[in-house]
């Protein structure tokens, strides 16, 4: 890509992306941010996850596969419990795409069906990681159909309400910056957004606030998360906010400068602290954003 080509699907993006902004006018940028909380720290008990988040107080939340598997055929069920705790049911983790030929309508008609459960349930976002190849090297030919497969999912989501968000992720196709432009830039970004991971991006190998700037509007939905270095393998593992290598507070700051308004989920895949607990480490990341971000929680 030309760096004029590379200005030009920058502008795209920031333009078109637009769509997937659920934004608010007439207050302050900073308190458009709508902050979440991720339910992997409970490991799959989604329903002690949904207690202790709205107890904490969180309003939205990020809900996993196991939330489909749960209430699937019961998504009025879900809707109730999340209303009875006041928790927004912000976006669900709809797993792994499969974007290989063979792969391709088994995996639409999945993630369609994590979708419909979203609308169903009064959710608002669906978000996919994507399943690199096994056994071989990552080539520009998998960003190209990765992107397509991201495109056409889109367009068939947003067709029932509900957004598609792309998320970038260690050991998938997007896991370095190069690889997650060539996809956005392959993408429909009418059709796909994407949720920018700050500590995915940084353990990917780049700078979180100097891409926030650069994808500008292009960011759906945020994910806050630190991550620190450990002599085990492999070699780093996620954190509460504020204790690890990512400069949290600029992420935010670059995100207020860009007047986004969306979801920004805090994220902690388990809890690491000896003793400790996920209510316990919510409270924490809870403080933290309060009190070192002055988000509104």
């Amino acid at each position: 890509m030309s760096e004029l080509d590379r200005r030009a699907f920058l502008a795209a993006l920031a333009s078109a992306a637009a769509g997937f902004r659920l934004s608010a006018q007439g207050t302050k940028a900073e308190d458009q941010i709508r902050v979440g909380y991720a339910a992997i720290t409970w490991g799959g008990n989604d329903e002690l996850a949904i207690k202790e988040i709205g107890d904490v107080g969180f309003r939205g939340i990020q809900l996993r596969a196991s939330a489909f598997d749960k209430w699937g055929d019961r998504p009025a069920e879900l809707k109730a419990l999340l209303a009875q705790h006041r928790v927004s049911f912000a976006v669900l983790s709809s797993g792994n795409l499969k974007y290989q030929p063979e792969d391709r309508e088994e995996q639409l008609k999945l993630h369609l069906s994590h979708a419909a459960f979203v609308r169903d349930a009064g959710g608002e976002l669906l978000q996919v990681i994507d399943e690199k190849p096994k056994g071989r090297a990552v080539t520009p030919d998998d960003y190209a159909r990765l992107a397509d497969m991201l495109t056409t999912l889109g367009e068939r989501t947003r067709a029932i309400g509900v957004p598609l968000v792309y998320h970038h992720h260690m050991n998938s196709t997007g896991e370095p910056p190069a690889a997650i432009e060539a996809i956005m830039s392959n993408a429909a970004a009418s059709s796909v957004g994407l949720l920018f991971d700050i500590a995915h991006y940084q353990q990917g190998g780049g700078d979180p606030v100097k891409a926030i700037r650069q994808y500008g509007k292009a960011i759906a939905a945020v994910h806050l998360k630190d991550v620190q270095a450990i002599d085990a393998a492999p070699g780093y593992q996620w954190t509460e906010l504020g204790r690890g290598r990512v400069d949290v507070k600029a992420c935010v700051a670059a995100l207020r400068d860009i007047g986004y308004k969306g979801w920004a989920i805090i994220e902690l895949d388990r809890v690491v602290e000896p003793g400790g607990t996920p209510r316990a480490s919510a409270v924490a990341n809870r403080d933290y954003a309060r009190n070192q971000l002055r988000l509104t929680i």
